[in-house]
């Protein structure tokens, strides 16, 4: 699998931006996918997730002003952030799971000034 993160920037606080992730070589459709971040310091944590058919979920710190979509005519997935705040500001990954084994992309850096 691959996966191709993208649309990070450098926003002040109550910005918004909205990442995306271009998937290859798996059938996208089939697949749960999901977006990670890792804070300076911190732990690589869940952001959000949307299984095959559209579910999602968020951790509780993003509920309300991220959303996570996914395209499967394109197999691409999106994290739309809005009302960023400084403690978005981390790298932010998209993964899904193939056979067992976790994938990620290269991650896209997200820095939020107050």
């Amino acid at each position: 699998v691959q996966l191709q993160a993208s649309g990070g920037g450098s926003v002040q606080a109550g910005g918004f931006l909205r990442l995306s992730c271009l998937v290859s070589r798996i059938m996208f459709r089939a697949y749960d996918m999901a977006w990670y971040r890792q804070a300076p310091g911190k732990e690589r944590e869940l952001v959000a997730s949307i299984t095959s058919d559209g579910g999602t979920s968020y951790t509780n710190p993003v509920r309300g002003r991220f959303i996570i979509s996914r395209d499967n005519a394109q197999d691409a997935v999106y994290l739309q952030m809005n009302a960023l705040a400084p403690e978005d500001t981390a790298v932010y990954y998209c993964s899904t799971v193939d056979r067992g084994v976790r994938s990620w992309g290269q991650g896209t850096q997200v820095t939020v000034s107050s």
